[in-house]
């Protein structure tokens, strides 16, 4: 399961999220990998890779899916789930990039603009309102009390008002606070995390040790939510391509010195000198130290105590006392 932090997700998900990642926004979804790396699996070179510092970080692509796919998605009370609004929510999706994601983060958590602002700019220079009509009646979009929810939740709350709805964004709180109120109808439209919801509903519908339905493959990961979503009278959107999720970064200095750009390109160019930075508790987590090592096949020289995608964290990336570390996909931080 998914960490959350003080980053673009906020502390309030992080006592449901380490509950959730016992076994691992906002969430928290992350899927551990099951399966072993496969047996064309790419022997790591003898290449020791020292860290590089350096201000600006990349993510690594995570080729063979360690993670959950935790993509934007809207969800829906049933009764509320009219053509007209998962209309005007879909364009959202298929506009939302992980780019831009990342960029509306920048915006809010870097340049400290408002949400509602950034909302209204993207939704203008992406020409979200633009075609939208047949809405009608009271649309309230939850959100929770971070800035990337926040922001989504605008988003919608913007292009529901475009197509006829009289719109409005009532911050709830964590999902266990929210996601009852959206089965209830007091909320009708929640900027929500594929993987992450698939799991919560998992889990509350089929008790805490069931298996996980949420993987790397969103298209299943989807199928499985929809599904689970009927039983709690929910309908969902069309997922983004933006994704808000586990994910390991290195410094722009280092990816470019080793030329990797995935967790393959890391294992085959580097045999030693990885030191791995992440949360406490990533050394037992199958998401995090043993999944890379089991799905990757990565080597570690050691592990430094950090926190979950945090200050902490970043800081120990950007000054080379890490040159791998856990972060969210979604950072501001990752901004080019």
């Amino acid at each position: 399961m998914r960490l959350r932090s003080l980053g673009t997700a906020g502390l309030l998900l992080l006592t449901l999220t380490l509950a959730g990642c016992g076994d691992s926004g906002s969430s928290s979804g992350t899927q551990t990998s099951d399966t072993p790396s496969s047996s064309g699996a790419t022997t790591a070179a003898a290449t020791s890779c020292d860290a590089v510092p350096g201000e600006q970080l990349v993510a690594l692509e995570d080729d063979k899916g360690l993670q959950a796919s935790d993509n934007i998605i809207p969800a829906v009370n049933a009764k509320a789930a009219t053509e007209p609004l998962l209309a005007a929510l879909n364009k959202v999706s298929a506009a939302l990039t992980q780019d831009k994601l990342v960029g509306l983060n920048k915006q809010t958590d870097i340049d400290r603009k408002t949400p509602p602002n950034v909302a209204k700019e993207f939704v203008t220079s992406e020409g979200l309102a633009d075609g939208l009509s047949g809405g009608s009646g009271k649309v309230v979009v939850g959100a929770a009390n971070f800035s990337e929810s926040q922001t989504l939740a605008n988003i919608y709350a913007e292009v529901a008002k475009a197509a006829g709805f009289q719109s409005s964004v009532k911050t709830v709180g964590n999902r266990e606070l929210y996601e009852p109120a959206l089965e209830k109808g007091t909320i009708h439209v929640f900027p929500e995390y594929a993987g992450t919801l698939t799991e919560f509903l998992n889990k509350k519908q089929n008790g805490p040790d069931a298996p996980a339905k949420a993987t790397g493959d969103i298209t299943e990961t989807v199928k499985a939510l929809a599904d689970l979503g009927t039983k709690a009278g929910l309908k969902f959107g069309e997922p983004a391509a933006a994704t808000d999720q586990n994910t390991f970064a290195v410094t722009k200095g280092f990816a470019d010195k080793y030329s990797v750009a995935s967790l393959t390109d890391l294992a085959a160019k580097c045999g030693s000198g990885l030191v791995l930075g992440g949360p406490p508790e990533c050394p037992d987590r199958p998401f995090c130290q043993p999944g890379l090592e089991k799905t990757y096949n990565l080597k570690f020289d050691s592990f430094s105590s950090l926190d979950a995608g945090g200050p902490l964290s970043k800081t120990a990336l950007k000054t080379g006392k890490v040159n791998i570390t856990l972060v969210f996909s979604s950072d501001a931080a990752l901004a080019g």
